[in-house]
């Protein structure tokens, strides 16, 4: 335009170009005479009317050149704006893909927060009945129980700590999939501003009132322009960082989807192991405690016995020692009869071997009462024992089916 306006000036302002020189001359000579030319006069209003049309082939030309430039750049504006337009649907897209799986992390997060925290009480109760069972005292064997109480412990808190890890996981992930919707939105927000500025610029007419001129743009600040291509590179390097973001939530979810079931199966089946093992032992300390009592019931009635015989061999020795006692006396009252009359006769005879065999008797019976007496102590000690050892069979069975099982009522193993 200005090299148009250029040439046109440059012509407007040179002399009529079909006035001869000669006449040119002439009218200058008569002018310098003093004398009136009218041929001066035509001259400078051919001059001013070829200016004037110069002028309106110049107002014209500029015209619609500028009509051009104007309907080029509204074009131009406008297929800017769809391009904008396009993109930003692209954003919204991505951000919204992104704002959803945030959402889902979110919830995935709050669900393993409640698995995190169902596990404690649990490790609670398995803690509390390793400690129940440690007051045992003599008997603290490790059984099929303490094995599976143990067992139970290291599965909850395996499951426990597990569960932090990938809570921590999903925590990270969540900061990293905010920034990126941070980033969308700062994206979109620019896009946006860009958009109402070109938009503004296609609907604004050349006649509208307070135009003003903006200042003309420096090399350094025409240097910090981005071309189309770069433009183009940000918004698909913010895009493509969300969907990374968005794939590694996605793996994320289904690992962590993958622990709450993998961990929800080896709680529940741990629980089921250390339950039948409650439920077995049991079941054992009863049938050794109703064996005992049967065992009890039957020494009762023997130690009864064996006290009774025991009795009756005192009064059996004490009547062999009444008998032995009269015998002995008979034979030192015989002993004293005259040395004449001093006879073996029958009665002699039977008497030495009544005493004899009196003597015999009461060793036997002593000695019997002896064994009475062992046996006796023998019943008792296995009375004791046996009553002991019922009375810590009725406390196990207490410690294991009331507290320990009242303890383990309420604990479960839940899904997720």
């Amino acid at each position: 335009m200005r090299h148009v306006i250029g040439c046109h000036s440059n012509r407007m302002f040179q002399p009529e170009a079909n006035i001869a020189r000669h006449q040119w001359t002439m009218a200058s000579v008569s002018h310098r005479g003093g004398k009136p030319n009218f041929l001066e006069a035509e001259v400078i209003r051919n001059q001013s009317a070829f200016f004037r049309a110069e002028c309106k082939r110049l107002i014209s030309e500029t015209s619609k050149r500028c009509r051009d430039l104007q309907n080029d750049q509204t074009q131009k504006l406008d297929r800017r704006v769809k391009e904008v337009q396009f993109m930003k649907t692209e954003l919204e897209l991505k951000l919204e893909e992104i704002v959803v799986e945030t959402d889902e992390l979110l919830l995935l997060q709050t669900r393993v927060a409640k698995a995190l925290e169902a596990s404690r009480e649990p490790l609670r109760v398995t803690l509390l009945c390793v400690e129940e069972r440690r007051k045992r005292g003599p008997e603290m064997l490790q059984d099929e129980v303490d094995r599976e109480l143990l067992n139970e412990r290291e599965v909850i808190e395996g499951v426990a700590s597990a569960l932090r890890r990938v809570s921590e996981q999903i925590s990270e992930q969540i900061r990293l999939n905010r920034s990126a919707k941070y980033t969308l939105e700062q994206d979109l927000k620019e896009k946006s501003e860009a958009q109402h500025a070109d938009l503004s610029c296609s609907i604004t007419p050349s006649h509208a009132p307070k135009l003003q001129q903006p200042p003309i743009i420096g090399t350094a600040q025409q240097s910090l322009l981005v071309s189309p291509k770069q433009w183009e590179s940000i918004s698909h390097v913010n895009m493509a960082k969300a969907e990374q973001q968005k794939a590694n939530s996605a793996s994320l979810r289904a690992l962590a989807e993958a622990l709450l079931e993998q961990t929800f199966t080896d709680m529940q089946k741990q629980l089921q192991a250390t339950a039948a093992a409650f439920q077995l032992h049991v079941q054992e300390i009863k049938s050794a405690k109703s064996q005992m009592e049967d065992q009890l019931a039957e020494i009762l009635p023997e130690l009864s016995s064996q006290r009774k015989i025991r009795d009756d061999l005192n009064v059996a020795i004490k009547e062999t020692g009444q008998a032995l006692a009269k015998a002995q006396a008979q034979l030192t009252s015989r002993n004293q009869r005259p040395s004449k009359e001093l006879c073996s006769d029958p009665a002699q005879t039977h008497l030495l071997s009544e005493i004899q065999w009196l003597k015999a008797s009461t060793s036997r019976l002593q000695k019997a009462l002896v064994q009475s007496e062992e046996k006796e102590r023998v019943l008792v000690r296995c009375q004791l024992e046996l009553q002991h050892r019922i009375r810590c069979k009725a406390d196990y069975l207490y410690m294991d089916e009331v507290v320990c099982g009242q303890h383990r009522e309420a604990v479960t193993a839940c899904r997720y």
